[in-house]
């Protein structure tokens, strides 16, 4: 694929068909895991010994599922950590990257994003209708798993009630490695519509350093005067990192500027 791009998806495997995959070479070697040993196959294994035992390219087969023509689909799977850079590089990888590593086609794209997507769900602590937020470390618990692997900034906004309690959160902008495009209007619009009393903004930074740039504050200042005429408290500012953060609050921003 010269463009980079998946293969219009049809409901198959990819592009190697079944009965392509019957018509192949009788010289060729047959590495399929269906002529391994069955104590031997990354399923197999699962289930006798629990996933905990299995290595990372074995865990990525049971979701391939099938190789290439040549490969089985643990080495398929060990091509592909080794490309992107481990599950890590997995995690911020778009289906057109993933589609350019042979034997990953539309289908297996989509199977690896989404277990991808659940794996980061199921770290994020919930951050559901009616949840009172307790604290800077509550939002980062959520925000955390579900922004950290990204490369570009995403800015997000929580509506809270009177009583500290989520409405809803939302995402604001998705911007560039260094910079999403955030206006004040389009922020509290929604925030009138839904009646909010209170609003916490996050974003990450893909640098994985979390200390907020002069055009934070900038934007931080800009958020609460609006907050301020429309009624609606800017209660903090959330700037992700890798593995740390940084709270405009905690720092005692908003009793300085207030």
């Amino acid at each position: 694929m010269t463009d980079g791009k998946c293969p219009a998806y049809s409901g198959g495997h990819g592009p190697i068909s079944s009965k392509s995959q019957g018509k192949m070479k009788s010289g060729s070697t047959k590495k399929g895991i269906l002529s391994w040993p069955e104590q031997e196959r990354p399923r197999e294994l699962l289930l006798s010994q629990g996933p905990q035992g299995l290595s990372d390219a074995q865990l990525l087969a049971i979701l391939l599922r099938i190789g290439r023509p040549d490969s089985s689909a643990v080495e398929v799977a060990m091509d592909l950590l080794s490309q992107l850079e481990g599950l890590r590089g997995l995690a911020n990888r778009s289906l057109e990257e993933l589609c350019r590593v042979p034997g990953i086609g539309p289908a297996k794209a989509a199977q690896i994003l989404a277990a991808v997507e659940l794996g980061k769900r199921a770290l994020a602590t919930p951050l559901t209708e009616g949840k009172q937020i307790q604290g800077s470390q509550h939002i980062f618990q959520h925000y955390y798993p579900l922004l950290r692997d990204l490369r570009h900034e995403v800015f997000k906004a929580v509506l809270l009630d009177a009583k500290h309690m989520v409405i809803r959160d939302f995402t604001v902008s998705q911007g560039s490695l260094t910079v999403s495009i955030v206006h004040p209007r389009e922020v509290f619009n929604l925030a009138v519509r839904e009646s909010a009393a209170a609003i916490i903004f996050v974003h990450n930074h893909p640098s994985g350093d979390p200390r907020p740039s002069e055009e934070d504050h900038q934007l931080t200042q800009r958020l609460m005067a609006a907050g301020e005429i429309l009624g609606i408290r800017v209660l903090d500012h959330i700037v992700i990192g890798d593995g740390k953060y940084v709270s405009f609050a905690d720092e005692g921003f908003f009793a300085t500027n207030s």
